[in-house]
């Protein structure tokens, strides 16, 4: 009965293994990982700094009358770009051509007055010289005439401040810019000393933006401008997906912020488009400096591990390597390699998670350019 036992024991055994080498026979390799690639670039790199700004207009200008008088027209429509010197608004000028006309009558009077005593005058130093009148009545004329010349002046001075006064009658536009919405209407009574003014123009054109930078960058920044580099600077919107201009650096601040640790640096844009709006809140970057030649990859390469930093190289064979690398700059979704990797080599940069040494792979090709 034993060997009975034992003999089916081992027929077992051996219709097992016959059935394993059966499934190991009929067994497939493991298909390949797909996996997007990208090769390693030599490119230069920019180094920015960013910041959140605000966009500051070059000046801002509340119109005041200079004149007391009623508001007769307004000629000037909301959200209008007007040009310096343009008419904006006009005060009844009947009151001021009246004082005017008073002016230029008194001076009038008072030339003619003058006139006659230098005639005077110009007889009474002839009868001097013949002795026929005292030396005290040459004296008085002469003084009198000095006298009315100081009248004829300050008459001038009269004439001119009415002319002053009829002209401010006429407000224009002390700068170019946009005018935004109207204070005051026509038909209202206003004067020089209110204070809410008639419109508030803006310059749009130029236009500047002011942002905070950390001040750990503001040595390489002062050496670029001491060498006279104007450094280029970008905004875009909220969300940094749209570019809204491209200016100069201006001008950085001469303190550092001590609450934040920032400087604010100002930057001017042409705004020839009108994207940026004062006051508006944008995300600017400054272009501090450039790297040349160094080796670039997407920074959606890069992984990190236990033993550091490394990336998956795909070798000749269709396997991955990996292969441990120091990491520069990183800048516009790419990061420069310091060391262990050589241009030309391929680097994984989708489906890396998938992915262990040796692990054979399909490769996919992918666009390798700056966002």
């Amino acid at each position: 009965m034993l060997i009975v036992v034992l003999v089916g024991v081992v027929i077992f055994f051996r219709y097992e293994q016959a059935k394993q080498a059966a499934r190991e026979k009929g067994k497939r390799p493991a298909p390949p990982t797909p996996v997007v690639a990208m090769p390693a670039l030599v490119r230069d790199m920019g180094i920015y700094l960013d910041g959140l700004g605000t966009v500051t207009p070059v000046s801002t200008v509340t119109v005041r009358s200079r004149v007391d008088g009623q508001l007769m027209a307004v000629h000037y429509r909301e959200g209008q770009m007007v040009e310096k010197g343009a008419l904006l608004a006009t005060i009844d000028p009947r009151p001021f051509q009246a004082q005017l006309l008073q002016a230029e009558g008194q001076m009038a009077r008072d030339r003619e007055q003058l006139r006659n005593a230098r005639l005077d005058l110009a007889r009474y130093r002839i009868l001097w010289q013949e002795n026929s009148i005292p030396r005290q009545q040459l004296d008085t004329q002469e003084a009198l005439v000095r006298q009315l010349e100081g009248v004829l002046k300050f008459d001038r001075g009269q004439v001119e401040n009415a002319r002053l006064q009829l002209h401010y009658s006429r407000i224009t536009a002390p700068a170019g810019g946009r005018v935004g919405l109207r204070l005051v209407d026509a038909g209202n009574i206003i004067h020089s000393s209110d204070t809410t003014g008639l419109a508030v123009i803006t310059q749009l054109q130029p236009i500047t933006v002011v942002f905070p930078i950390a001040e750990d960058s503001i040595a390489p920044v002062l050496a670029q401008l001491k060498k006279g580099a104007r450094l280029p600077v970008e905004t875009f919107d909220r969300e940094q997906k749209h570019k809204l201009a491209e200016g100069t650096l201006l001008t950085i601040d001469n303190q550092v912020d001590p609450t934040t640790g920032t400087v604010r640096f100002r930057a001017v844009f042409p705004n020839e488009e009108g994207m940026l709006f004062p006051n508006q809140f944008v995300n600017a970057r400054v272009l501090a400096d450039v790297r040349r030649g160094v080796i670039a990859i997407p920074t959606a390469a890069i992984q990190r591990g236990p033993q550091g930093i490394f990336v998956f190289v795909v070798r000749g064979d269709k396997t991955v390597e990996l292969r441990h690398v120091q990491t520069g700059i990183t800048s516009e979704g790419e990061t420069a390699i310091e060391a262990g990797l050589k241009a030309g080599e391929l680097v994984v940069v989708d489906g890396a998670e998938r992915l262990k040494e040796g692990s054979r792979v399909e490769v996919r090709s992918g666009g390798h350019g700056k966002k």
